[in-house]
């Protein structure tokens, strides 16, 4: 179990990779996020992304997923008061596999809560290219080891 004390600034860790496939993002999109270019491949063509691209929402619930998996399911965590500096810096196509990585940016006690820490997190995925694609940054919630 991971507690608030055990999360150093600096410290960086890798948390998954995930392929995104044509269909994966036609679903999400007709789900989610039915805009042509996620939704239609044949629209998607037609777009100014001349081509099927992934929804930034459904990247960042890969990204979500894959938080829980390499890390937030083995914490104390106490959820999350939101996320700040989503960015999609490339656009996620049929094929491409990101990495996706966290780091910690900062860590403090609760001011108000005894037992309890916040921590801020950056968290970035990368596609096989190297291409930096998404950002985003936010503060986590997490309970304090047992005295």
């Amino acid at each position: 179990m991971m507690f608030w004390e055990d999360f150093k600034v600096g410290d960086r860790f890798e948390m998954g990779r995930h392929t995104f496939t044509a269909e994966e993002i036609v679903d999400f999109g007709r789900r989610f996020d039915p805009q042509p270019f996620h939704a239609d491949p044949q629209s998607a063509r037609d777009s100014f992304f001349g081509g099927l691209i992934a929804s930034g929402w459904h990247t960042c619930s890969v990204a979500m997923r894959l938080m829980v998996d390499s890390y937030l399911k083995h914490a104390a965590g106490l959820g999350a008061p939101g996320v700040e500096n989503v960015r999609w810096l490339k656009p996620v196509r049929p094929g491409d596999t990101l990495a996706f990585r966290r780091e910690v940016l900062a860590a403090r006690a609760s001011a108000s809560r005894p037992g309890v820490g916040l921590v801020k997190h950056r968290w970035d995925a990368t596609n096989q290219r190297g291409e930096l694609v998404l950002t985003m940054e936010g503060w986590g919630i997490f309970g304090c080891r047992p005295r």
